[in-house]
């Protein structure tokens, strides 16, 4: 999935992917993403480890962007995401979102994303459905 549309709007302002650290790849498989974010003073926890919060964003905004990209001119906003943290990474690391397209409706995209450290451990494996909103014609 080639992302580099998006990557260029989201580079144009600030936002929470670059407020987070988040780095958005292109992938040859057309239902795939990807993004890596590294585990810093951005998205940790005080205790040193990823925030939970953090990677529910970095899979929110990874099926925001493959959404976006399959739909050029729409708006696809996330309208649910649910995930389980299955282990601890810790700062210094680096953590890599994979998406998957599970459902590509008209209006609904349903996304499972697992995020992994760098000895692809599972961090988190989270599902995220978003609402494709179409501009009116």
């Amino acid at each position: 999935m080639n992302v580099e549309k998006i990557k260029a709007i989201i580079d144009a302002k600030p936002n929470l992917s670059t407020a987070l650290g988040m780095e958005f790849i292109s992938t040859p498989e057309d239902d795939t993403c990807m993004a890596k974010m590294k585990v810093d003073e951005r998205n940790r926890q005080p205790f040193g480890f990823l925030s939970g919060g953090a990677s529910l964003a970095l899979a929110e905004n990874l099926a925001g962007v493959g959404s976006s990209s399959l739909c050029p001119g729409c708006a696809c906003v996330g309208i649910e995401v649910s995930g389980s943290h299955v282990k601890a990474v810790g700062e210094g690391d680096t953590v890599t979102a994979y998406g998957r397209l599970q459902h590509k409706g008209r209006m609904l995209h349903v996304w499972q994303v697992d995020i992994k450290d760098s000895a692809d451990n599972l961090i988190s494996t989270v599902r995220v459905t978003n609402f494709i909103i179409r501009q009116r014609k």
